[in-house]
């Protein structure tokens, strides 16, 4: 490991960003090294918007993936090299505009009656009841449910943020009858050698319940946290509690919920239908 290299890993954690982010940024820097076949220092800015531009011109980049490109960029010349530019100069992709697929409530039970793994089956059920990203539902501990007050807590969610969310008595049943099948000690839903369930596996038992049941839609495991937010906002449920319950930073984030929810695009008259008025 290169000097430079290694100051960079250490700025990350110092920072604390995420071992996951950590690696996802050494693989962008790298890539960019190998683009031009120089060592760091030798590359400007000049450099990067060539590299940008080969990311989304040739190599037809994703935007999720062109995003952490431009942030490790920014952080390297930032922080670790501290070029005194100004943040802009490396230009961050134009956000595209995709609207989630929302299933409905209905299509949620068929899904969930099509698992057969009670642990599986409890894991993607509190996806769902609690609006959980799957890496938050891994997580859980016995001790963050709190039956007493119907509260789950949500450590080190996303940016490390803990939040409470409200339980389901749903679910919570569901989950004492899970308790007395598989008897956790210490994680919820525990997995191999003392470790919790990996993420990968609750995503492959939702693709194949997805099968089962015959559902087309492009069903996911995020699926559900999308419904979640859409099913309470179509039941009343403002948006800054739904903010707040979802852990997002921005309440613009939680504003898509507005446009996604059918029941409020079923309320708009086409102007094709309107009465004719006479004069």
């Amino acid at each position: 490991m290169t000097p430079l290299r290694q100051r960079f890993v250490e700025d990350l954690r110092l920072r604390q960003y995420a071992t996951r982010t950590q690696y996802q940024y050494v693989q962008c820097i790298e890539h960019y090294v190998e683009f031009f076949g120089k060592p760091v220092e030798e590359l400007g800015l000049e450099d990067v918007r060539t590299f940008l531009l080969y990311l989304v011109t040739e190599a037809e980049t994703s935007f999720g993936l062109l995003r952490h490109y431009v942030s490790a960029l920014r952080f390297l010349y930032r922080v670790t090299l501290g070029m005194p530019w100004s943040v802009e100069q490396i230009p961050f992709p134009r956000r595209e505009h995709h609207l989630p697929w929302i299933p409905t409530r209905e299509e949620i039970m068929k899904l969930l009656d099509a698992v057969p793994n009670i642990k599986h089956r409890a894991a993607l059920m509190t996806c769902y009841a609690a609006g959980l990203r799957v890496a938050e539902v891994v997580a859980l501990r016995l001790s963050d449910i709190d039956s007493d007050r119907m509260l789950l807590f949500v450590h080190d969610g996303k940016r490390r943020k803990d939040r409470m969310v409200p339980l389901s008595k749903t679910l919570l049943d569901f989950l004492r009858g899970y308790w007395k099948a598989v008897r956790p000690t210490d994680w919820l839903f525990p997995g191999r050698y003392g470790h919790h369930l990996s993420k990968r596996v609750v995503q492959t038992a939702c693709l194949q319940a997805r099968r089962r049941s015959g559902i087309k839609h492009p069903l996911t495991v995020h699926s559900l946290r999308h419904a979640f937010a859409t099913h309470l906002y179509e039941a009343g449920t403002n948006l800054r509690s739904l903010q707040m319950v979802l852990g997002h930073a921005s309440l613009q984030t939680t504003s898509i919920y507005m446009h996604v929810s059918p029941k409020e695009i079923q309320k708009i008259t086409s102007p094709l239908d309107l009465p004719t008025t006479t004069t």
